[in-house]
């Protein structure tokens, strides 16, 4: 989630929508996008945006008269679905209580378009300033319900409304006095473009993948049995590489001193292709310190470094996880 920053609220209505209270669901991105931008942003979002926008092109944004909602019908209706929302809630039906939320703005969306107030403001004045009054008390009634849902969305509907205190109590009586003055209008949601989900998805895919060819990766064959004997001839001791540079003329040899708690000595190791000898001042390592010495491009190279290689030649080191003081034995 951390590829969408800011669409926090977005992420939790969606997955809040999907919760399996009665069936399995799985979360997809393509049903991210669509949820969004067909409930969020052209319900939720459309019906605040519109009564905004209309009552500062009409008044200002100002409220005329003291409002409370008038329409029976829609106070009634109103009441319901906060009954079904708090009972949802207290048993724990998160999703369900969540399409509450949603219906009280499919109801103002369709009271707001069946009324027209655009086209009532040049025929009857007063129906258009009842209905958008009506629809400021329906976005009040929102800005309660959502907040558990969908905090900052209910904050930011509280802030157009410039309603007092910024917090509104679920049992609130939602008016407005003579002359309040509304914010400006400002988009709850922005619409999730395709381009946006391709990517999510492309990064799915990619992880996928990586995960497959991980999986599939050939692993070298076992050699063959030693007996233990064998084994506990070999002096593994932890170490420190103290300094580090390249060997002249190779392109893999590099030249480490290496403290190995028994003394400090001079290793070459083949990793030059994989590591930047400033990079590796101070790593901790594994050394196999009574391994013959032997003179490597005119140097005498006394132990080996412990490395681990995977089936493409990749190498890592091989250090302890504690911090063990050098000399520490490997057993």
């Amino acid at each position: 989630m951390e590829e969408f920053p800011g669409k926090q609220e977005e992420l939790r209505y969606v997955l809040t929508s999907i919760l399996p209270e009665t069936s399995d669901s799985e979360f997809t991105w393509k049903d991210y996008q669509a949820r969004v931008n067909n409930e969020l942003v052209a319900v939720l979002g459309n019906f605040v945006n519109r009564v905004m926008v209309l009552m500062h092109k009409y008044y200002e944004g100002r409220v005329e008269g003291a409002v409370k909602l008038t329409d029976k019908t829609l106070n009634n209706e109103i009441g319901a679905l906060y009954d079904a929302l708090e009972e949802n809630i207290e048993n724990y039906r998160f999703r369900q209580g969540l399409q509450n939320v949603m219906d009280i703005a499919r109801m103002g969306n369709k009271y707001l378009t069946d009324k027209e107030p655009w086209k009532t403001i040049k025929t009857d004045p007063e129906a258009t300033r009842e209905a958008l009054h009506n629809c400021l008390c329906i976005i009040g009634h929102l800005a309660a319900v959502a907040q558990p849902f969908l905090p900052r969305t209910s904050q930011k509907m509280l802030r157009m409304l410039n309603w007092p205190g910024g917090v509104i109590g679920y049992d609130s009586e939602i008016q407005f006095p003579d002359g309040h003055q509304l914010n400006p209008s400002a988009l709850l949601f922005e619409k999730v473009e395709d381009e946006v989900i391709d990517k999510q998805v492309q990064k799915l895919l990619d992880k996928k993948q990586a995960a497959a060819a991980t999986t599939a990766a050939t692993v070298i064959p076992a050699k063959a049995n030693i007996n233990y004997d064998s084994f506990a001839t070999m002096d593994i001791r932890t170490g420190t590489i103290l300094t580090a540079e390249k060997v002249a003329k190779t392109k893999k040899l590099l030249k480490l001193t290496i403290d190995t708690g028994i003394d400090e000595r001079t290793i070459v190791s083949g990793i030059a292709e994989y590591y930047e000898p400033e990079n590796i001042i101070g790593q901790k390592v594994c050394v196999l310190v009574n391994l013959e010495p032997r003179e490597i491009k005119g140097i005498l190279s006394q132990g080996m470094i412990l490395m681990a290689e995977d089936s493409t030649g990749k190498l890592a080191f091989v250090s302890p996880i504690a911090a063990l003081h050098n000399g520490s034995v490997v057993r």
